[in-house]
């Protein structure tokens, strides 16, 4: 797959749009970190994955952490990725920003308190939101003349995304009593099956096909997974939905121990031997990935009271081992790069007169980051089983790494704003 060529500055929006989806996702990270905090003072709130503490601190890190970044992340990326235009004012895209914001927070306060006045503000915010920018995301992906091997992927991951939004809005408004829920568990593990396998899990291996080989400078993906894995996988969400629940597992696990040992064999084939920070972010990421794939029929094979805190502990390895490991690295090598690429196109100076990207974040401070977010991901994954001090010490160190993560994005910001950029 080769990158898009000819790519014009306009088709994208200004670097405002996506660095304040970015920013708005680093602080609901914090706002994770610091509930995991809390909820700590509790120990018992977090060994059930259906108590209250686990259910908020769940959405403040998949809707508030990891969705800004993707939509953000989209905007942006699908011109460069697929030579398309996503037809989203930047006026509305800000107000989707702060409308997902507030949905996300008055959902993670809703399911924390119990409170169904909380519940349907929340589905209210939420579904206006996402429904300003269907027009531009569909138009983008299903209505452009572009066709690229990367099309299909981004439209399985958008698809994705809008089935669990109808189940989550589904739950949230029966959890409010606005209607009866038949099977409330049913409905739940299909909503986190569609959200972290689906929404997740696609737009992480669709951005990959194309940014590993692109950024990192390895070879492509072999050929038979580019083309396949997302289907096997949207196959196996298929299957697990209309009933095969045990063929789907097990095709989810393959796809994802396939997509997680593929990623780091082309890494270690890659060309540039020269240590690249954002790497190490990645591998802990597929490495964790890999482990979900082994761990996930265990823990589904366990009885009480081990099934939940085992869950709990799988929840954490995807959510925190690998997706917000993954999204840390693809930030610290997309916002270098937009921030180079928009300066240059705004001002015309020369490179000589602009950071380039490896000085907008240097290597050290990436470097420091990894091993903060590394060992908060080692103490966070035995909190189920050893809550208390021990809990405190892993949420602290995944605020410490949130922290770290908003400076250096503001870093960024302040960085091209001397150099003449405009947001």
């Amino acid at each position: 797959m080769q990158p898009v060529t000819g790519l014009s500055y306009e088709q994208g929006p200004p670097l405002g749009v996506p660095l304040g989806f970015f920013q708005s996702a680093t602080l609901f990270l914090l706002l994770a970190a610091l509930a995991g905090l809390l909820a700590s003072l509790w120990p018992e709130s977090l060994t059930s994955r259906w108590s209250p503490a686990v259910l908020a601190i769940t959405h403040l890190l998949t809707l508030g952490f990891l969705g800004l970044v993707m939509v953000g992340a989209m905007l942006q990326m699908l011109p460069v990725l697929l030579g398309v235009t996503v037809k989203v004012r930047p006026f509305w895209a800000q107000a989707a920003r702060h409308g997902l914001s507030a949905g996300t927070l008055l959902l993670a306060l809703g399911l924390g308190l119990g409170d169904r006045i909380l519940l349907i503000g929340a589905a209210t915010m939420l579904g206006l939101s996402l429904l300003s920018l269907l027009p531009g995301f569909t138009r983008a992906l299903f209505f452009s003349p572009a066709r690229t091997s990367l099309t299909w992927p981004y439209r399985k991951a958008w698809l994705a995304l809008w089935v669990t939004f109808i189940l989550g809005l589904s739950l949230a408004l029966g959890l409010a009593g606005l209607w009866p829920l038949a099977d409330p568990i049913g409905l739940t593990h299909l909503h986190l099956t569609w959200g972290l396998g689906g929404w997740v899990l696609l737009l992480i291996i669709a951005s990959a096909y194309q940014v590993i080989p692109m950024l990192q400078l390895t070879p492509p993906y072999p050929a038979r997974v580019s083309r396949s894995l997302t289907w096997l996988l949207f196959t196996g969400l298929l299957l697990g939905s209309l009933g095969a629940s045990t063929m789907g597992a097990v095709i989810l696990a393959m796809t994802v121990l396939i997509f997680s040992l593929s990623t780091l064999w082309i890494q270690h084939l890659r060309r540039r031997k020269v240590v690249d920070e954002t790497m190490s972010f990645w591998r802990l990421g597929m490495v964790s990935l890999a482990l979900c794939a082994l761990l996930m029929p265990v823990t589904g094979q366990l009885t009480e009271p081990l099934v939940d805190p085992a869950q709990i502990s799988l929840g954490i390895l995807f959510l925190i081992g690998f997706a917000s490991s993954v999204v840390m690295g693809m930030l610290y090598k997309i916002l270098p790069f937009l921030a180079w690429f928009h300066l240059r196109t705004q001002t015309g100076a020369p490179s000589s007169q602009i950071p380039n990207m490896k000085q907008f974040i240097p290597d050290r401070q990436q470097r420091q980051h990894f091993w903060l977010h590394l060992l908060s991901v080692v103490l966070l994954l035995p909190i189920p089983f050893l809550p208390g001090p021990f809990a405190l010490l892993g949420w602290a160190l995944l605020t410490l790494s949130a922290l770290q993560l908003l400076r250096h994005i503001d870093a960024v910001k302040r960085s091209f704003l001397a150099h003449g950029g405009r947001l």
